[in-house]
């Protein structure tokens, strides 16, 4: 994989590890609820997986967008839906989610080389 890539599941992994090492109750129950909300139910995978980079875009929260778009390509959407999903993610937040939009490109581009 690329380095973008390498670099944020490093980083994501040694810190989550170290947030997880504290122990506390509530953060560890935010972990597991962001976990299970994202398994299949009435909607699939890919579906939760689009919502979340939708919603990571508006709220423009790059490590967020990051890693719904490494689950994406890990359950094989194609770039085409991917791409249309952040269109629609421009649109509802307006043009100030455009840096975060190219930053999600960079790192789909990344994602694709690997």
């Amino acid at each position: 994989m690329s380095d973008i890539v390498n670099e944020f599941n490093a980083y994501r992994s040694k810190m989550n590890d170290r947030i997880l090492e504290d122990n506390n109750k509530i953060i560890k129950r935010i972990f597991n609820l962001d976990t299970n909300a994202f398994m299949e139910g009435a909607l699939d995978v890919k579906t939760k997986e689009l919502l979340g980079l939708v919603a990571s875009a508006v709220l423009r929260c790059d490590d967020c967008i990051k890693y719904h778009l490494e689950t994406c390509y890990k359950e094989g959407l194609k770039s085409e839906e991917v791409t249309e999903a952040l269109g629609i993610a421009t649109l509802v937040g307006g043009t100030i989610v455009i840096p975060h939009l190219r930053k999600a490109y960079e790192f789909w581009d990344a994602l694709q080389e690997s």
